[in-house]
């Protein structure tokens, strides 16, 4: 039975969705889960990559307007979660295996130990390309966005506040040295409805690409190599985390929650 290995973050809910939806397909034998980076190296990172004043802006917008977005939608949520059969159960403790990082020699270990015929990848941080090479086989990746137009983070948030809806989805692709920049393997467009706003996007988006998993992991385990063309011909473009004063803009201008 050919093996999978999941890499994950280890308070991601993400992760467990994606493993609670495709382990009962596609047994998957062992899950690395990372540790979190620490607040304050991610903040220093931040300011130094976009400045104090951009960094302020998202840190404003994730302690009020997230919070409040994710208080006020907290019944939707759960109906969305339900009728999407996204399912947060923590994965089994027996499966799991805890490092600090998919990067220290820890990691490396394990893989080559499990030899994993596929490791899919869901909310890792950056991936070395030590550990990309170390069992020769694919890695592969969810990214909640149409790549190669909306890589980085909250890609549907991004399409939406740029007016492409039709660009607001998931990329299932292959994990290369870029961020996002591997080859795509198949992408999907969610629907958006009058009741989504920035908490509920990923959701979605996580749901389309556990179906698009469901549909390629069988060609995929049988050593396949999956390509198709992107459905965005905009320009490559890394994104990050949007401002409380940008978010209130696109709020009132253009009603993108």
């Amino acid at each position: 039975m050919p093996r999978i290995l999941l890499l994950g973050s280890r308070f991601d809910p993400a992760k467990d969705m994606v493993y609670n939806a495709i382990n009962p397909l596609f047994e998957i034998h062992t899950v690395i889960l990372e540790a979190p980076v620490s607040k304050s190296s991610m903040i220093k990172r931040r300011i130094k990559k976009l400045g104090i004043v951009k960094v302020f802006g998202q840190l404003c917008f994730q302690v009020m307007i997230v919070k409040c977005l994710s208080l006020f939608s907290r019944k939707y949520k759960k109906q969305l979660m339900s009728s999407l059969q996204l399912d947060t159960t923590p994965l089994p403790e027996q499966k799991a295996r805890l490092v600090e990082t998919v990067n220290d020699d820890e990691c490396i270990r394990i893989i080559l130990e499990v030899k994993p015929d596929l490791v899919l990848v869901k909310g890792t941080r950056i991936i070395s390309a030590k550990v990309l090479e170390a069992a020769g086989v694919p890695f592969v990746n969810m990214h909640v966005g149409i790549t190669p137009q909306y890589r980085g983070v909250h890609g549907a948030y991004w399409a939406l506040a740029n007016k492409d809806a039709a660009h607001a989805g998931t990329t299932i692709h292959y994990v290369d040295k870029g961020i996002d920049t591997g080859s795509v393997i198949a992408q999907q467009i969610i629907d958006i409805s009058p009741k989504d706003n920035f908490v509920t996007y990923p959701l979605k988006q996580i749901a389309a690409g556990i179906d698009l998993l469901r549909l390629s992991l069988p060609k995929l385990l049988q050593g396949e190599k999956l390509s198709q063309p992107s459905l965005s011909d905009g320009p490559s473009r890394l994104w990050s985390h949007p401002t409380i004063w940008y978010y209130l803009k696109k709020r009132i201008s253009s009603h993108v929650k």
